[in-house]
């Protein structure tokens, strides 16, 4: 019997960088995937980025959301932001505003052969996504002055502590919450009070709330005592590259941002433009964060089979990059987990 091909269309965007590297390479366990799962991926390449910005004078053309809105989810490398002071926003940032992908979701484990500070690290960082600092709302008001508003809703908090509550009902059933309502009394007030509203709809899990300055320090030196953080934008953004950090760094980190019809998948690390073209980048945060692609489409078996043939990848040792201790390229590792893919 002929076995049943379930399809789905995945959007792409290469990135800058080394994001081209490390897409091609997830494309290779990819398609391990496809093979040994009977699926079928419609990928459709979506241009972004700096380079996209020089060749149409904006980093995400219309064009390019049209191609977008087609797939049922995105996998982005990493793309380059423009600092300069009136630059428009980064592409990440403008896809999680126009598709309202308002949950950031990190997950940071420690893996075989990276260098980690703590073993045995398993803590997944719920961050909103669409508010807080990161909304856009900043203007040079005077000369050298400039303001920034921190924007903060009922909305936005309960759906995301919802979703992390959710998410900690499939764990160790622990929410900690970040804040600094002692000083920022109404838009960290908010996320205090709707947090401790909603938890009281969840009383199998527990919870704690932390002021986030403390948080932090905790979790540079114990972070085995959380399951789920919660954090508001920002907060989110800083706690989530240190966890990384301290598990083993942000070539094994990697993220989803979802949202209630959509959702786009990336490794956390950014462009790195100076290992460019050597081909020695880290691609596990590509292929994990395509380990979430998978989960969230519906595919877990498919999901599982990549995580744990990262896992055992790394266990072996065979095939590492230079970040890992290896002479390996991206490509030999990517390999490397593709033929366990085919091979469980």
């Amino acid at each position: 019997m002929i076995p049943c091909v379930r399809k789905h269309v995945i959007s792409i965007i290469k990135g800058d960088g080394i994001g081209p590297e490390v897409i091609e390479a997830t494309e290779m366990v990819m398609g391990a995937v496809q093979q040994k799962f009977s699926l079928e991926f419609e990928k459709i390449y979506v241009e972004a980025g700096l380079e996209t910005y020089k060749k149409y004078g904006t980093n995400l053309p219309e064009s390019s959301l049209k191609l977008i809105r087609q797939s049922e989810c995105l996998l982005k490398g990493p793309t380059t932001t423009l600092e300069e002071s009136g630059s428009e926003l980064g592409v990440p940032v403008k896809i999680r505003k126009i598709f309202d992908l308002y949950a950031n979701l990190r997950p940071v484990r420690t893996l075989p052969r990276a260098k980690a500070l703590h073993g045995n690290v398993d803590v997944l960082i719920v961050r909103e996504n669409t508010e807080g600092m990161y909304s856009g709302i900043e203007s040079e008001i005077a000369p050298g002055i400039g303001i920034g508003i921190r924007l903060s809703t009922e909305k936005g908090a309960r759906r995301i502590f919802d979703l992390a509550f959710k998410k900690a009902r499939d764990r160790r059933k622990m929410v900690a919450l970040g804040h600094k309502a002692n000083v920022l009394k109404v838009t960290d007030g908010i996320y205090k009070r709707v947090f401790e509203e909603v938890s009281k709809l969840y009383p199998d899990i527990r919870t704690s709330e932390e002021h986030i300055d403390a948080l932090a320090m905790r979790v540079a030196l114990s972070p085995q005592s959380y399951d789920v953080i919660v954090l508001e934008n920002l907060y989110g953004d800083i706690i989530s590259d240190l966890a990384a950090g301290i598990a083993g760094g942000l070539g094994l980190a990697p993220s989803a941002n979802i949202g209630d019809k959509f959702a786009m998948f990336e490794p956390v690390h950014g462009s790195a433009p100076d290992i460019a073209g050597k081909k020695i980048a880290n691609p596990i945060a590509s292929i994990l964060s395509f380990s979430m692609c998978l989960d969230w489409l519906g595919e877990r078996e498919a999901s599982k089979a990549v995580e744990s043939s990262v896992i055992k990848t790394l266990e072996k040792g065979e095939m590492l990059t230079p970040d890992l201790g290896g002479n390996a390229s991206t490509f030999d590792l990517a390999g490397a987990i593709a033929e366990e893919v085919l091979n469980l």
